[in-house]
C-alpha cells in the first residue's frame, strides 16, 4: 500500500479502523522554556489519544520519547526512529502520530523510515474538525485552516520539483514549476473561502446587532476541550447538544436563550472547545466563530476539576482568550466554573469549595451531570450582568396591587405589610434592570 493509498485511508473513514501509534516527544529544551503549569507526560499521552480515538483510529501503542535536543531531519534521535520502526513492522501500524510539530522534511523522512503515513498534532486536529464540522461555516472554516496548512507542506507532495509543465489559462504557462502551479491553485481557493467566509462574519455581525436591538446580554462558555461545556450548557438551556466524554464534541456554535432567577433572559453560546498548541492558523480560521466570545457581555471559564493537570489546561485557555483580545483580567468579565465535582471524594471536593470561596474573582463549584450548584451559578451570572441587588420599600396602591405579581417574578419579595388606607407596603429585593422598569411603572421611594 502507498503513502498516498493510505492517507486516502484515513480521508475516507472506512468501516475498519486504521491500525495507530501515539508518539509523545517530550522534548527538554522546549519543555524547560514553557509556561509554569506544563501538563505531565502521562496526561499528554491520554490526550493524544483521546484525540486519535475522536476519528475512531484504533491505538495499538502509546509512548513518550525524551529528546534532548531536536534533530531537523527526523525530530527524532536515529535510535529512537529505528527503535519505533520495528514496532510499527511487528505491530502492523498504518498509521504513525507525532503529539508535536512536524516539518515537511521531517514528515517525509519519517515515512520513509517507517513506510506508513505519519501526520502531526496539527494534522490530527484537523482531520477531527473535519469530521466534526456541521454547518456550511464550519466546513469552509476547516476548509481553509486545512488548505493553509497544505499550503506550507507542498515540498513534502512534490520530491520533483524541478519539474517543468507547460499550459494555458489558469494552469500557468511554459516554465511553471509544479509546486508553483500548486501553490498558486491553492491560494486561489483560499481567497474564495475567505469571501465566503467574510459573508458568514457579516450575517452573523447582523444577528449580533438584531440581538443588541431586543437586547440580550450574551454568555459565552469556554474551556479546554472535554471540560463538560456542552453538557453544562444543556442543564442551563435544557437543550440537547451533543455532550460526550469525547474531544471536541462542540464544534459548530449554539446559542440558545436562559431565563435567569429574577426572569431576566439572556443567551448562551457554547463554543468549540480548545486545547493546548492549537495551531495559530486554526484559530484564525475559527475567528469568525469565536467572535461570539469576543463580543460577549459575560465569558464562562468552564474547568474540568477532576483532571489533575486542570490548571495548565486553564492556562491555555486564557493564553487564547487573550490572544483574542479578551481582558482575562477583568474580573467582572469572567466567572470561572469548576465543573466535574460530583467525580472528587468528599475531602477534595470540601477543599475545592473552601478555594473556590476564598477566591477574589468570580468562581462557582458545579457538576453540571448533577446539577449541583446550577442555581449559585445562575445567581453569580445574573448579579455579573445586573450587579447588585437594590433594596426597595414600593408602596401599592389598591388598583396598582396587579403589580405584586410582577415583583414576585421580577426580583426577592422580603416582606409585605398592609396599611389602614388599603395600600400594601412591599419590601423587595430588585436587579438594577429590574429595578429601572419599576420606576417607569409607578412612584417608588427607597428604604431608609
Amino acid at each position: 500500500m502507498t503513502d498516498d493509498d493510505k492517507a486516502h485511508k484515513l480521508i475516507s473513514r472506512q468501516t475498519v479502523a486504521t491500525r495507530a501509534i501515539v508518539i509523545v516527544p517530550v522534548i527538554y529544551e522546549r519543555e524547560n522554556a514553557q509556561k509554569t503549569y506544563e501538563a505531565s507526560t502521562r496526561s499528554r499521552i491520554d490526550e493524544a489519544v483521546g484525540l486519535a480515538e475522536a476519528i475512531r483510529l484504533q491505538v495499538v501503542e502509546k509512548l513518550s520519547v525524551n529528546i534532548d535536543k531536536p534533530r531537523p531531519a527526523t525530530l527524532l534521535g536515529q535510535g529512537k526512529v529505528a527503535e519505533i520502526g520495528k514496532i510499527i513492522a511487528e505491530k502492523d501500524v498504518e498509521l504513525a502520530i507525532i503529539d508535536s510539530s512536524l516539518t515537511p522534511i521531517q514528515q517525509r523522512n519519517l515515512e520513509k523510515e517507517w513506510s506508513c503515513k505519519v501526520i502531526d498534532r496539527t494534522a490530527l486536529i484537523l482531520e477531527i474538525f473535519g469530521d466534526r464540522a456541521r454547518t456550511k461555516e464550519g466546513v469552509l472554516q476547516v476548509e481553509l485552516a486545512h488548505l493553509n496548512y497544505q499550503k506550507g507542506r507542498l515540498v513534502r507532495s512534490w520530491t520533483h520539483l524541478e519539474r517543468q509543465r507547460g499550459g494555458s489559462g489558469f494552469l500557468g504557462g511554459p516554465g511553471e514549476t509544479q509546486i508553483e502551479s500548486d501553490r498558486r491553485i491553492l491560494q486561489s481557493k483560499i481567497v474564495r473561502i475567505k469571501r465566503e467566509l467574510d459573508t458568514v462574519v457579516r450575517t452573523r455581525a447582523l444577528h449580533r446587532a438584531k440581538r443588541k436591538k431586543v437586547p440580550y446580554p450574551v454568555v459565552a462558555l469556554v474551556g479546554y476541550t472535554n471540560a463538560g461545556k456542552s453538557t453544562l450548557f444543556n442543564r442551563l438551556t435544557g437543550a440537547d447538544v451533543l455532550a460526550k466524554d469525547m474531544l471536541f464534541a462542540t464544534l459548530d456554535p449554539t446559542l440558545r436563550k436562559i431565563i435567569l432567577p429574577h426572569e431576566q433572559t439572556v443567551m448562551l453560546s457554547d463554543t468549540v472547545g480548545f486545547i493546548s498548541d492549537l495551531p495559530t492558523h486554526l484559530v484564525a480560521a475559527f475567528r469568525a466563530t469565536l467572535e461570539e466570545v469576543v463580543e460577549a457581555d459575560l465569558i464562562l471559564h468552564v474547568r474540568d476539576m477532576s483532571d489533575v493537570d486542570n490548571h495548565a489546561h486553564a492556562q491555555d485557555v486564557l493564553n487564547i482568550l487573550s490572544s483574542l483580545g479578551v481582558n482575562i483580567d477583568n474580573p467582572d468579565h469572567i466567572i470561572e466554573v469548576w465543573n466535574k465535582v460530583d467525580l472528587l471524594d468528599d475531602v477534595s471536593r470540601a477543599a475545592l469549595e473552601d478555594s473556590a470561596r476564598a477566591s477574589l474573582n468570580p468562581v462557582v463549584t458545579v457538576s453540571a451531570l448533577t446539577g449541583a450548584g446550577i442555581d449559585k451559578l445562575l445567581g453569580m451570572i445574573e448579579k455579573q450582568i445586573s450587579g447588585e441587588m437594590v433594596k426597595r420599600r414600593i408602596v401599592l396602591k389598591p388598583a396598582e396591587y396587579g403589580l405584586l405579581d410582577w415583583l414576585y417574578n421580577n426580583g426577592e419579595v422580603l416582606e409585605k405589610k398592609p396599611e389602614d388606607d388599603g395600600s400594601l407596603i412591599v419590601t423587595a429585593n430588585l436587579t438594577v434592570q429590574a429595578n429601572d422598569r419599576l420606576n417607569n411603572m409607578i412612584k417608588t421611594k427607597p428604604s431608609d
